[in-house]
């Protein structure tokens, strides 16, 4: 037999967060974005080569005002996330941590619902170590050539999920999980080409190898790319970042988030007569710019699109006085009228008189005069739900601690965002304020003495003594490594995520007043 060649494409996405339309729900600006649009380029993709596998890598179920209505007002009919992938006919998904954020009921559905297969190795029936979503692996013969993609996802999970919405399930270290597969597969199944779907993304530069990220187990493309011998592609997600490159002769590629981007891998593979081999293998990112909405998919969306934008737009409440945000980095550094707004909902939910909350995001705007839902969901857009703990005065005062390291001083001595908090991924939630104590933070002292002062009640917090503190599930389990936070006694959980919190706040107090306490100062001196 004579050589011949054959090209195979993939394509796939990650951490599209709900975003189905070619929408931004916060402002209701038309945008190139979303799964609608992809829909398209996928239709087109099918028609210039058969050898294609499109693949979703994770985050898919969660982000969106579209799918929190969904799952608050219209779970009675399939998921649309999976309705949509069903209908662009992908050929596997990996689990992502935000699929737990709605809960088992919810995720288990989207699973049973899917025409394609979840694939995670690394996440377990606790009783019986069996994968729990579908199988570690799937096989895809194009043409002769036999293609194995494996699924892992970062087994972090459990330090960000409600303990409830992964009861019964075993996390398992993805290196590990991928190492021990990707050797089972080469054996048993003797494929061409070896992809790793990866939920999570790199713990190091994939250029300088330098060290990113604080090496939690988080992330491990990198080790993985370096210590696995037989991939030959690894596909990553999770931190949000556009990345195309080579590690250890392991083509890499992560695209960013929001369905804002996809990424393509080619593949040229070349026969003997008796095995083929991989002679080029590239990877690119690619905008949706430009790009026509798939009419099936608007279609299938229109009445679900319809009922979120009726719920975004019923006025909640009312604010007297001014609690709209101009400056983020000011909202940070004084006591802002917007976060003093949060604290009272965190602690009229849970009838505690010290709260933590931070402000989620750079692109947060506050409130104007008329609240509508939609005001609420483009400045709160987790499902968080909240939790007290039992701390002790050393708890508190390092995690005020750890909060401080968002801030440096610049050249001219002003005070500063750390690069830290803004590269590779921006991490401005991960600043906490905190209500119901007094606290100074000095930012040209070193980091972990910068705080100068904390007094609850006129009184200089204790060390040794106890306080009871309400703050959300993600940062309660450590989330965005506050580890004094992991283990502490739970005294309450309240259910019900933050939109329904704020929502139900203004049913209370239908009109607000927008006050600012200044219980802390930040300063540089």
């Amino acid at each position: 037999m004579g050589n011949n060649t054959e090209k195979i494409t993939l394509l796939y996405t990650s951490d599209v967060h709900g975003n189905a339309m070619p929408v931004l729900y916060g402002t209701n600006e038309a945008a190139d974005i979303g799964l609608a649009k992809y829909a398209s380029i996928v239709k087109k993709k099918r028609t210039e080569n058969k050898n294609i596998i499109v693949l979703d890598n994770g985050d898919l179920i969660q982000g969106t005002p579209l799918m929190t209505h969904y799952v608050k007002d219209h779970t009675d009919k399939g998921n649309p996330m999976v309705g949509i992938m069903n209908r662009i006919g992908i050929d596997a998904a990996v689990i992502g941590n935000h699929e737990f954020n709605f809960g088992s009921h919810i995720l288990n559905d989207a699973v049973n619902q899917s025409n394609f297969p979840w694939i995670s190795a690394n996440i377990l029936n606790e009783r019986t170590s069996e994968p729990k979503f579908g199988p570690p692996y799937i096989i895809k013969n194009l043409n002769g050539v036999k293609v194995a993609i494996v699924g892992v996802t970062t087994h972090y999970i459990p330090n960000w999920e409600s303990p409830g919405h992964i009861k019964g399930i075993q996390f398992d270290d993805a290196f590990s999980s991928l190492q021990n597969w990707v050797n089972k597969i080469r054996q048993a199944e003797k494929p061409d080409i070896l992809i790793a779907s990866y939920h999570g993304g790199f713990e190091r530069n994939i250029e300088t190898g330098e060290t990113t990220e604080v090496l939690t187990g988080e992330n491990q493309g990198y080790q993985m790319c370096e210590q696995i011998e037989g991939i030959d592609i690894l596909l990553t997600g999770h931190q949000h970042r556009k990345i195309t490159g080579m590690i250890n002769d392991v083509l890499v590629i992560q695209p960013g988030n929001n369905g804002q981007a996809y990424g393509e891998i080619e593949i040229d593979l070349e026969s003997d007569g008796n095995s083929w081999s991989i002679t080029d293998k590239k990877a690119s990112l690619h905008y949706l710019d430009n790009v026509e909405s798939d009419p099936d998919i608007m279609n299938y969306m229109e009445e679900l699109e319809t009922s979120t934008q009726k719920w975004l737009d019923q006025p909640i409440g009312y604010i007297e006085g001014d609690m709209s945000i101009t400056d983020s980095l000011q909202a940070r550094i004084q006591k802002h009228p917007f976060i003093e707004f949060i604290q009272k909902v965190q602690m009229d939910a849970s009838g505690v008189d010290i709260s933590v909350t931070s402000l989620l995001n750079n692109s947060s705007e506050g409130f104007s005069s008329v609240v509508t839902m939609r005001d609420i969901v483009s400045n709160y857009m987790y499902p968080n739900t909240l939790v007290v703990l039992e701390l002790t005065g050393k708890d508190i005062k390092e995690a005020l601690e750890k909060s401080a390291e968002y801030f440096v001083l610049d050249s001219d001595n002003k005070i500063a965002v750390n690069p830290d908090y803004v590269e590779p991924k921006p991490q401005h939630y991960n600043y906490d304020m905190w209500e119901g104590i007094e606290y100074t933070i000095n930012v040209s002292k070193p980091f972990g003495s910068r705080v100068e002062s904390i007094l609850y009640n006129d009184i200089p917090v204790s060390a040794y003594e106890s306080y009871q503190v309400v703050l959300n599930n993600y940062r309660a389990t450590g989330g965005g490594n506050y580890n004094m936070f992991k283990g502490k006694p739970v005294m309450k959980e309240i259910q019900q995520d933050a939109v329904e919190l704020i929502r139900s706040y203004f049913e209370k107090h239908q009109t607000v007043e927008a006050t600012a306490v200044n219980n802390f100062v930040v300063k540089a001196e």
